[in-house]
């Protein structure tokens, strides 16, 4: 089941033959899998660098009306204005506070993705060798692997709770919905 030039790739279900077997097909479904998150994320990433640019300028176009406005002589006619623009513009950059808070969720969304489409692609290499796939030594090397590349405590908490704790994934889930529900809204910059 390597990848040599000669093998054969894509599916074999609605044509097997006598080398047909069932781990190659599960290798070609991790593989889609891969490139599936891998599209998504590379759709997304243009989209939110879009975005982000589009609110930094944002932020710094209300900087500079905050200036203007600053400069603007304090008479009894512009008080009222003065203080209405600052208003609006101090409304405005809560907005965009907010919306880079939302980038920063993304871009945890966007490490774990990447984090899983790496296990997922080692996983599918491991299981498309068929001789290595039989050794304990080679499954171990690739969880190590895979725990290896996580930055964010809450993957390890993950990987521990279903790998070494023995949590199914529906229990390991809540488990961390809980804690992220007790933690807020603590963000991280990366």
């Amino acid at each position: 089941m390597g990848t040599n030039d000669d093998t054969v790739r894509g599916t074999q279900v609605h044509n097997p033959g006598p080398d047909w077997n069932h781990l190659r097909e599960t290798v070609l479904m991790m593989e889609l899998a891969v490139a599936q998150v891998e599209a998504a994320m590379t759709d997304s990433n243009a989209s939110v660098d879009a975005l982000t640019g589009t609110f930094t300028t944002m932020a710094n176009t209300i900087k500079l009306i905050n200036e203007r406005i600053a400069a603007l002589a304090d008479t009894e006619a512009t008080a009222g204005v003065k203080m209405e623009l600052l208003t609006a513009t101090t409304h405005v950059a809560g907005m965009v506070n907010q919306a880079i808070i939302a980038f920063q969720f993304y871009d945890r969304l966007s490490q774990r993705l990447s984090h899983v489409n790496h296990g997922l692609a080692w996983l599918a290499e491991l299981v498309g060798d068929q001789e290595r796939a039989r050794s304990a030594a080679a499954w171990a090397e690739l969880q190590q692997k895979i725990r290896a590349r996580y930055s964010m405590p809450e993957e390890v908490e993950m990987f521990e709770a279903v790998l070494l704790r023995g949590l199914t994934v529906e229990q390991a889930v809540r488990e961390f919905m809980e804690k992220m529900n007790d933690k807020g809204d603590d963000i991280e910059l990366f």
